[in-house]
């Protein structure tokens, strides 16, 4: 029978049709995986796995004698697996697009409005018992209808988050994208396509990351670009942690170079730098993306119909080496 891996627990309804189809064998502890263990899961297992969580780089594909034949990752970014690597030692890869892009829009939105009106610093204050009363002065935050938001990533999340704040709160939206977006599919979404990322930087009141993590994209958002951001400005990022130099963004901050951040990654999750976490005007979430019931069980089988295909000799819907 076919041996499996999960390398985390996930919903419950998606591990028993893993049982009734596999041999599945679950992380019982759902603890973080080393490098160690999972080198040897790939030498031990038909199929393996992995979450957002787990580094599957070039060193572990080497040297060959590899049982897997496929990874089932559980979630849309695969960054964090070196499929170069994995597609030379002749592991197919795929992930689990579509289902998450409502949810991740939806948190990138409340992290948007959570920054702007200071929510996570207020919660703070009256759960301390430091709030001494209304007073017209009180934590003044900013307004956001009718601010222009700045999406860098025009893809599904990126088209869902300019819906939600276009049509929901009256924003001016403007993005960037590799590649041209057509005019009228970019009206459907309330936006407009401008040439440059610093163009968008220059425009927006709050800039939302929805690209691709790794690649040409690590620290797209470096010193250069926060001082191209308006100084009242926010960010927001739901994408992946090293699309933003954390240091410079901390510095930043810091100076008031921008106003503040919402974030739900980081470059070393599920570590948070210190400075980062002493900083008030920051909302830090711990990569709560995708994490509704729906979401997570249909990721879950999304990747079911992944190695379902793959093991009965038909190519995997979702694919990406």
């Amino acid at each position: 029978m076919t041996r499996i891996l999960l390398t985390r627990r996930w919903p419950g309804a998606v591990e028993q049709v893993l049982a009734a189809r596999f041999e599945t064998v679950l992380n019982e502890g759902d603890r973080p995986m080393d490098a160690a263990a999972l080198a040897e899961a790939l030498r031990n297992f038909d199929a393996v796995l992995p979450t957002v969580s787990d580094r599957l780089p070039d060193t572990l594909f080497a040297g060959g004698n590899l049982r897997a034949k496929i990874l089932g990752n559980f979630g849309v970014g695969y960054n964090h697996i070196d499929v170069a690597a994995a597609k030379a030692a002749g592991i197919v890869v795929t992930n689990t697009p579509g289902v998450l892009t409502d949810c991740t829009a939806d948190l990138a939105v409340s992290l948007l409005l959570a920054v702007a009106r200071r929510t996570g610093e207020g919660e703070r204050q009256v759960r301390a018992d430091a709030w001494d009363g209304w007073r017209p002065t009180h934590m003044i935050g900013t307004k956001v209808s009718g601010k222009t938001l700045g999406i860098i990533g025009f893809g599904r999340i990126g088209k869902a988050m300019a819906k939600r704040c276009r049509f929901g709160f009256d924003m001016d939206v403007v993005f960037y994208n590799r590649s041209k977006v057509a005019e009228e599919e970019a009206k459907r979404f309330g936006a407009r396509q401008l040439e440059t990322v610093e163009d968008v930087l220059k425009a927006a009141d709050f800039v939302s990351l929805h690209c691709p993590g790794g690649g040409e994209n690590r620290y797209l958002m470096n010193a250069a670009r926060f001082a191209a951001m308006k100084a009242g400005a926010y960010l927001i990022n739901t994408a992946r942690g090293d699309v933003v130099d954390e240091a410079a963004l901390i510095d930043a901050l810091e100076r008031g170079v921008i106003r503040g951040a919402g974030l739900d990654v980081y470059e070393a999750e599920p570590a948070v730098p210190q400075r980062l976490r002493a900083l008030e005007n920051v909302v830090l979430l711990p990569h709560l993306g995708s994490a509704t019931e729906e979401t997570r069980t249909a990721m879950g089988m999304k990747v079911v119909d992944n190695i379902t295909a793959f093991f009965a000799g038909q190519e995997p819907p979702d694919r990406v080496a």
